[in-house]
């Protein structure tokens, strides 16, 4: 029964979806990063209507941004992922969906240099403003760091 329920939320939501999976307990999407607030504005009117986090991996090449949001009845939730390119990484923020968002798109950018779209206040929360840089870049370089070979 749940699985259907996804279908139909799918189907409404398909030109945005790169690929997905349903099980009892949760859906996983991969969304183009331009469909992202609508999927994401499709899921809370689904009935997921708690959003738990949103963080950045750096994969080298590109980032992946790591969506988390959930339905308290019945108990499920939604991964969803998007990737982004290195170069002038940019996303339309999903505050205006879900507030809780804010402080932690501020992170990603903070700490990634993601930009969030249309974000009310993007501006660091963790270091400095005057930081040069986003310190979990694979490509992040500060001279009182210590480089380790890479052993992979």
């Amino acid at each position: 029964m749940v699985v259907e329920a996804d279908e139909i939320l799918l189907a409404g939501i398909k030109d945005l979806v790169i690929s997905s999976s349903s099980t009892e307990g949760e859906l996983a999407l991969e969304v183009k990063p331009e469909g992202l607030k609508e999927a994401v504005e499709a899921l809370k009117k689904s009935g997921f209507e708690y959003f738990c986090y949103v963080t950045a991996i750096d994969r080298g090449d590109g980032f992946e941004l790591a969506y988390r949001i959930s339905s308290l009845s019945p108990l499920r939730d939604a991964a969803i992922k998007v990737n982004l390119p290195r170069d002038g990484a940019s996303i339309e923020s999903i505050t205006g969906v879900f507030k809780g968002a804010d402080w932690q798109e501020r992170e990603v950018y903070d700490l990634f240099g993601i930009e969030f779209i249309g974000h009310p206040n993007l501006k660091r929360i963790m270091m400095p403003e005057d930081w040069v840089g986003h310190p979990l870049r694979k490509d992040y370089e500060d001279e009182r760091i210590e480089k380790r070979p890479n052993v992979y």
